[in-house]
C-alpha cells in the first residue's frame, strides 16, 4: 500500500510539473515613472528611479522612465493631446498603457508646479481609472512634507486612481550628491514598495528588465 501511495504521488508531481512547462507566460506588467521636474540632474527624479529601482529588484516588471524634459516643449503650448509632438505623443501613450504608475513632483510653495499639472489634465479621467499610483514629492525642507496629501492624493483621487496607503516625500536633507541617503526615507520607501505584492501575480520577484528614455 504504502509503495503504491509513492507511486501516485510522483505521478502527481510529474503531472504537475508538466503542467506548469505548459502554462503560458504572464505578459509581464508596465511600470511607467514619472519626475515632473525639468532639470538635471533633479532630486525628484533620483526619489522616483530610487523607487523604481526597488520595485524592480522585488518584481518581475517592464520599466520606463521619463521627466518634463523628456515629455519637451510642446507639452507647454499643446490645449489637448493631438498638439503634443510625436515623442511627447507616445511618453502619454506609455503612461495610458501601464500597469502601475510611479509619479513624484517637486514641490513650489506647497503645491506641484504648473507644467507637471498640465501633463495630468491632458489625460482623460478614465485613463487613470483603478490604476496603482505610487504618490512622491520632494522640497526644500518639512514645511512641504503634507503636498503629497493634501495636492497629490486628491488628484489622482479625481482620476479614480488606487493611490498606494503609503506616500513618499523626500526633503533636501535627505539626499546626499543626488542619492537617497535617509535611513527613514529608504524605509519609507520600503513601506510602499512592499504594499505592491497585491498586484504582482506572482508576488515579490527579483529582476525588472529597465529602459530609461
Amino acid at each position: 500500500m504504502e509503495i503504491e501511495l509513492r507511486h501516485i504521488c510522483a505521478s502527481n508531481e510529474k503531472f504537475q510539473r508538466k503542467d506548469t512547462l505548459n502554462m503560458p507566460s504572464l505578459p509581464k506588467i508596465r511600470l511607467v515613472s514619472i519626475a515632473g521636474s525639468f532639470n538635471r540632474p533633479s532630486k525628484t527624479a533620483a526619489l522616483v528611479q530610487n523607487i523604481a529601482r526597488l520595485v524592480c529588484d522585488s518584481y518581475d516588471f517592464h520599466h520606463s522612465f521619463y521627466d518634463l524634459a523628456d515629455v519637451g516643449a510642446s507639452l507647454g503650448v499643446a490645449s489637448r493631446r493631438q498638439d503634443l509632438d510625436p515623442s511627447a505623443a507616445r511618453i502619454f501613450e506609455a503612461i495610458v498603457a501601464a500597469d502601475l504608475l510611479i509619479v513624484g513632483s517637486p514641490t513650489f510653495k506647497g503645491s506641484y508646479p504648473g507644467l507637471f499639472k498640465h501633463l495630468i489634465d491632458l489625460l482623460d479621467p478614465h485613463e487613470l481609472k483603478s490604476k496603482p499610483v505610487i504618490i512622491a514629492a520632494t522640497g526644500g525642507g518639512e514645511r512641504h512634507a503634507l503636498m503629497v496629501e493634501h495636492q497629490l492624493r486628491p488628484l489622482f483621487g479625481f482620476f479614480m486612481a488606487h493611490t498606494l496607503p503609503t506616500a513618499v516625500y523626500a526633503s533636501d536633507r535627505d539626499f546626499t550628491d543626488y542619492q537617497v541617503s535617509s535611513g527613514q526615507l529608504a524605509s519609507r520607501i520600503n513601506s510602499v514598495v512592499s504594499e505592491l505584492a497585491a498586484f504582482s501575480p506572482g508576488g515579490s520577484r527579483s529582476i525588472c528588465a529597465e529602459t530609461e528614455a
